[in-house]
């Protein structure tokens, strides 16, 4: 790798910390071009136009702890374990590397192949071994930067993969940028490895030929920052997201509850409670109660105390979870 590149290591787990430091790198007035690898504990990671409702399988992540980031790029939604190494670059911008998938893919297919991987760019941005998806790509231009950046499934547990973004398309309209889903396999698996992730990042660094350096206390303090006012928060995560329609119902022992509702920017807009249950107030009162809530469990739980005068027998944690999930 030319000399003239940033080379750095990354070691936060932390998704929120981790998407901040792509936009302070990305934002930086130093012009110098950056290669950074680092790793995510458990997330799922959106695309900058889709809608968070419509790929994340809510109550899965909700019961596992999985965080949900939106990045800046376009793009598909992607799941991050720390058996995921991701990479970036970031460049000076020039029209021919504007979108140009193959030049950036090229520096890491030629690591692969260096591992005994027969990794070959697939389609427009997705590296392939075998067939199987591996890796994919996204990119955005910003300012007089380009930044582009993977994942590489090294041996990712694919079961959380699977539950995290299963979400059945008939259940919710969007207009989002949905995701397409395609067959997926660690690398490790396909090489026959013992490699640990982290010993496939020194082999990743080693082949760029430069010593990788760490963030300072000065950037780290600045990427805690964006962190905390940007990509931790509700706002740019969930509230991001593209208008939608949905419906739930569910047969509890009180009644069936059917719910059909819109949402704008993860917040309810309008919506409708039927069903052959019992109640003394007029469900309109109700109605008006969801109307302007977050699609949160916290902020739901709030919206429908006294949910019994309404809906005899209901508790708010089952109402809450009926309009959150996609049962």
């Amino acid at each position: 790798m030319d000399r003239s590149f940033d080379v750095i290591y990354n070691g936060s787990t932390d998704a929120f910390f981790n998407l901040a430091a792509e936009q302070y790198l990305l934002d930086r007035e130093d012009a110098r071009p950056v290669f950074m690898l680092w790793q995510n504990d458990r997330a799922v990671i959106i695309g900058r136009n889709q809608n968070a409702f419509a790929e994340i399988n809510e109550p899965f992540i909700r019961e596992r702890g999985i965080k949900v980031v939106r990045r800046l790029t376009g793009g598909g939604a992607v799941f991050h374990d720390t058996g995921n190494v991701n990479y970036t670059f970031i460049v000076p911008r020039s029209e021919d590397m504007v979108l140009n998938f193959a030049a950036f893919s090229k520096p890491i297919i030629d690591a692969l192949k260096s591992l005994g991987a027969d990794a070959v760019l697939s389609g427009r941005n997705d590296v392939t071994v075998g067939g199987k998806k591996i890796s994919g790509n996204a990119q955005c231009v910003r300012g007089d930067k380009i930044m582009h950046h993977g994942t590489l499934l090294w041996s990712a547990d694919l079961s959380d993969m699977e539950g995290a973004l299963k979400v059945d398309p008939d259940k919710i309209s969007s207009k989002g940028i949905k995701s397409v889903r395609s067959r997926v396999a660690n690398i490790r698996d396909l090489i026959s490895s013992e490699l640990s992730a982290g010993e496939f990042i020194d082999r990743l660094f080693a082949h760029t030929g430069a010593e990788p350096r760490l963030f300072t206390e000065a950037e780290a303090r600045e990427i805690r920052g964006l962190r905390d006012s940007r990509y931790a928060t509700w706002e740019w995560n969930w509230g991001e997201s593209k208008s939608f329609s949905a419906e739930r119902k569910k047969y509890f022992p009180f009644g069936l509850v059917s719910v059909r509702f819109d949402s704008d920017r993860g917040v309810i807009s309008d919506i409708s409670v039927t069903g052959d249950f019992f109640g003394v107030g007029e469900i309109s009162g109700l109605e008006a109660r969801l109307r302007g809530t977050r699609l949160e469990m916290d902020a739901l739980v709030s919206a429908l105390d006294g949910v019994g005068t309404y809906i005899s027998g209901a508790d708010t944690a089952a109402v809450a979870s009926l309009i959150l999930d996609p049962v």
